[in-house]
């Protein structure tokens, strides 16, 4: 798993490259949380436009974030997920407390790195 980070006054983008699994949940959770903390960001928005999978301690981490932004008034998005992923999310009850775009999606956040 790779990370590219980009911010832009309250908002922490992030684009995330392979596979959110148990084996890189620690180290995901780890840089979310110092990149929040260093930026200052409220609001969190996730490119998975390079995911290929994420299993339930990828949703874990996602969902920890989500609960610490909510606290303080922010927000968490997923842009650009493809339509496995999608079905996970949605299965997984994502889609009622967060947004999350498909790829290709005129709504998707679409980010540049």
């Amino acid at each position: 798993m790779k990370l590219d980070f980009k911010s832009e006054r309250d908002r922490l983008y992030v684009k995330i490259h392979g596979e959110i699994d148990l084996s890189v949940a620690a180290d995901l959770r780890q840089d979310l949380d110092q990149n929040l903390d260093k930026k200052q960001a409220r609001h969190l928005i996730l490119d998975f436009t390079e995911v290929s999978f994420i299993d339930s301690s990828g949703l874990g981490v996602i969902l920890g974030r989500y609960k610490r932004l909510t606290e303080i008034g922010g927000t968490v998005q997923i842009c650009g997920v493809n339509d496995q992923i999608e079905k996970i999310l949605e299965l997984s009850g994502f889609g009622r407390i967060m947004k999350i775009s498909p790829q290709g999606s005129k709504k998707s956040h679409g980010t540049s790195f």
